[in-house]
């Protein structure tokens, strides 16, 4: 990869990701709070499947 490529590839991500920052805003309390509680209820289950498959290895196996 020539030089000149590289500097128009870092070029081209600084402005996307200016694009994608300039479009984004900062989330009402009321979509933080649904953002955490869903984030939280699917942290839950996903330990709670892993718990679940460790408790029925160690009991059947």
């Amino acid at each position: 990869m020539q030089f000149s490529q590289l500097t128009l590839k870092i070029k081209t991500f600084i402005l996307e990701s200016r694009r994608v920052l300039a479009v984004t805003r900062k989330p009402s309390r009321l979509e933080f709070t649904t953002i955490v509680k869903v984030t939280g209820i699917g942290i839950i289950l996903i330990g709670l499947i892993g718990f679940l498959l460790q408790l029925a290895r160690n009991l059947f196996l």
